[in-house]
């Protein structure tokens, strides 16, 4: 039977910790995932298809899997009363082909974007960091914030930073209403050099992250900028980090914060020592010493959705 699963569904199924070693097995697994497709529709929709999928181990009761998801960027949406940004999951059995379920897509996407960034922090951070700082006041921000701080119990304060401090102290008051240690900050540079971990969440065609902010130790993570157009960190941020991305494949073909410093020289490929999967394999170091800065940047890959479309279709079909 087919089920269809709500983004409160996916919510309530894709506990942090759970998610998060779910990520782990499904990166230490490997799948097959293309590129996305990117079909633009005219000058401004867009429709982006993000396969995966994966054989089942036959020596275990492991049946594979396989799924797609489809978002569509419409920027006129909104003067129909409609987001910007859908999204719709479709899990489908890997032996027959026949669907399994269809998963909200944009909770299944805050979900698993923010759970990859605390996996990826698990082996870049230093072990002893206290404070975190995110940067944006989206959708995707009390995800990060929460993912960090659920896995990382020794963080004893995050700022939060936005273009509108309005929303930034709105949204910071709601998250402490919630039992999280968060505080609404004005002074990003103030606010860079004193975080541990600096978490960027946003969709700025500018660098926002100077790399002349940053202390020695400091983990950043980029997950907002998506596109060659964005930007997230500056040239000396890239250039004085030890850089991981989620996959080769994507970030090396989409991500801007590192395709432009690598076409003009500021850096080189192999600046980009690792992607996720070798961290989780123990193939790679995310980090060689405490003075370190590193950073993390990802642009998202549909690994990790087929990885949580599984648990949440599994969370519910053992009740």
């Amino acid at each position: 039977m087919l089920r269809f699963y709500s983004a409160d569904d996916v919510h309530r199924a894709l506990a942090f910790p759970q998610l998060v070693a779910a990520l782990e097995r499904a990166f230490a697994r490997g799948a097959t995932v293309p590129l996305r497709h990117v079909h633009a529709l005219d000058e401004s929709d867009l429709l982006l298809l993000m396969p995966a999928w994966r054989s089942g181990a036959g020596h275990t009761n492991d049946p594979g899997a396989l799924g797609i998801k489809l978002v569509t960027v419409f920027p006129g949406a909104a003067k129909h009363g409609a987001a910007t940004v859908s999204a719709l999951y479709v899990l489908l059995d890997r032996n027959t082909g026949q669907p399994r379920a269809l998963l909200d897509g944009e909770a299944l996407t805050l979900r698993r974007t923010a759970a990859a960034s605390a996996l990826a922090a698990r082996f870049m951070a230093r072990p002893d960091s206290k404070t975190l700082l995110v940067i944006g006041t989206g959708k995707l921000a009390p995800f990060l914030l929460r993912a960090h701080c659920e896995l990382r119990p020794a963080l004893r304060h995050v700022a939060l930073w936005g273009r509108s401090t309005q929303r930034a102290a709105l949204l910071a008051e709601r998250l402490r209403g919630d039992g999280l240690p968060v505080s609404a900050v004005d002074d990003l540079e103030g606010a860079v050099r004193g975080a541990d971990i600096v978490s960027c969440a946003t969709t700025a065609t500018q660098p926002m992250v100077q790399g002349r902010w940053l202390a020695a130790g400091t983990h950043v993570d980029l997950v907002g900028g998506f596109t060659r157009t964005m930007r997230e960190a500056d040239d000396d941020a890239v250039a004085r980090a030890r850089i991981v991305v989620d996959t080769y494949a994507g970030a090396l073909a989409e991500a801007g914060d590192l395709i432009e410093p690598l076409e003009r020289g500021v850096i080189a490929r192999e600046r980009v020592v690792a992607e996720l999967a070798e961290l989780v394999r123990g193939e790679r170091a995310g980090r060689s010493d405490d003075a370190q800065i590193t950073l993390f940047k990802s642009v998202g890959t549909a690994l990790e959705d087929l990885a949580a479309a599984e648990l949440v279709t599994e969370a519910n079909e053992s009740r």
